[in-house]
């Protein structure tokens, strides 16, 4: 008796917390949450990928430059990454992201706010994903177009102003001209479709420095009496480590895209996306690879680099529907693109240091393009859209992001180069940057390259 008289009032307490949570309304079960935290997971993992490739742009920009500027291009990479982070939180994601407008612009100078700590279920929107995670994801993006525009420009163009124009481009005009597309904008109401931003992303970061090649001007002795002077990297070993590794980043960059993981079919889908993307830098690095043979009787390992980028490019547009094969022949058009298109730069007399314009610009055109060979869009509920139709979208935002991001990017050029100058002066240039712009050098114990 006294041993039940011990334990009976512990069995109350056991009990008291069980009798309250029957009292209350039930946790909300996987299925309801299921799709919030597995969605906000592949944000957070495709996040991190895609930030991964801010190495890679480096790695293979430094190896792509002359090593008297090497530092120089490290020192611009880390610098435009972080100047993207605080500037798509400042302005840029709720511009790009702003609900409803008018479907051309919205500007307003709100920064980003996050979520309480320790958010509840009750309280979380459990239709989507969480907001820092979407925010985290798309920040990725925009610090990918501005690294393409790094590299063009490298070996000749003043720290600050680059900088400064990188301020612009990803608080502004990034955002403005994603939300045309990604943000609801009227190029998503008129079908034109960019999976991951062969287009939005890419060609953006290409016109953008296209236009400053044009401004700037091409470095001391690249074209000189009719001749085009090759001027070889610092280290072919970073270049090849760095395409690896945006090789790898772009898994994210499309995977991530699907912006859904929640169910069988998304998750599933993102698996077909990470074949289809592999694909297409596998066909486009060997595409490359025979046609230098052929037209150079001897490889290109910086050809067969781009080759690759530019098949990963091709392919970023629409990742998800294409076959395997379909993968493959979409990819070795963008490596062939980049072989062809190079010496035709060089004849127009546009020096582009790594190769981007025609990875980037060229090839993301033709991504985009390609969309419509796999078109999943309709113009109107139950009625697909054809192949004539969806291709004339399709060139309608190719024109509308290439004029205006060479417009803008243009004016911002001209006003840089009037006010601060924005390339470094013939000493400087021919000592190389590294010495000139920050008195450091990325090799000091070899000799200038």
């Amino acid at each position: 008796m006294k041993l039940l008289n011990t334990l009976a009032p512990a069995a109350v307490l056991i009990a008291l917390p069980s009798l309250g949570l029957a009292q209350d309304e039930p946790a909300p079960g996987f299925d309801e949450i299921g799709p919030y935290i597995m969605t906000t997971l592949l944000f957070l993992v495709g996040g991190f990928l895609v930030f991964w490739m801010a190495a890679g742009f480096a790695m293979l920009e430094a190896g792509l430059v002359r090593s008297k500027n090497v530092t120089m291009q490290l020192t611009k990479n880390i610098a435009l990454f972080s100047i993207a982070s605080i500037m798509y939180w400042f302005i840029g994601f709720n511009i790009m992201y702003p609900g409803d407008f008018n479907g051309y612009l919205a500007f307003s100078i709100t920064p980003t706010v996050l979520e309480p700590v320790g958010l509840a279920a009750a309280d979380a929107s459990l239709d989507y994903a969480s907001v820092a995670s979407d925010f985290f994801f798309q920040l990725m993006f925009v610090a990918a177009t501005a690294s393409i525009v790094s590299g063009v420009l490298a070996e000749r163009i003043k720290l600050w102003p680059f900088l400064i124009f990188v301020v612009v481009l990803t608080g502004v005009l990034y955002p403005i001209s994603g939300s045309w597309q990604w943000g609801g904008g009227w190029l998503s109401e008129a079908g034109f479709s960019d999976f991951a931003g062969s287009t939005i992303v890419h060609s953006v970061g290409g016109w953008a420095a296209l236009a400053g090649a044009i401004i700037l001007g091409p470095r001391i002795g690249k074209y000189k009496d009719g001749k085009v002077n090759p001027m070889p990297g610092s280290n072919l070993a970073l270049a090849t480590l760095g395409t690896f590794i945006l090789w790898l980043g772009w898994f994210g960059f499309n995977g991530g895209s699907q912006l859904a993981a929640g169910t069988v079919g998304d998750i599933t889908d993102v698996g077909r996306i990470f074949a289809n993307t592999n694909m297409a830098a596998a066909s486009g690095a060997i595409a490359a690879l025979i046609l230098t043979q052929i037209m150079y009787k001897k490889v290109d390992l910086t050809m067969v680099l781009n080759g690759c980028l530019a098949g990963l490019v091709s392919i970023t547009a629409e990742p998800l529907a294409p076959s395997l094969f379909d993968s493959l022949w979409i990819g070795a058009v963008g490596g062939v693109i980049v072989v062809l298109t190079v010496p035709m730069l060089d004849k127009l007399k546009i020096d582009d240091v790594v190769g981007a314009i025609p990875v980037h610009l060229f090839a993301g055109i033709w991504g985009t393009l390609a969309v419509a060979f796999n078109t999943r869009t309709e113009i109107s509920e139950g009625v697909e859209r054809t192949f004539s139709q969806q291709i004339g979208v399709q060139f309608t935002g190719i024109l509308a992001y290439g004029v205006f991001t060479f417009v803008a990017a243009g004016v911002l050029w001209f006003i840089l180069k009037a006010t601060m100058g924005i390339r470094v002066d013939e000493e400087a240039e021919i000592n190389g940057l590294d010495t000139s712009e920050l008195g450091m050098e990325a090799y000091p114990d070899f000799s200038k390259g």
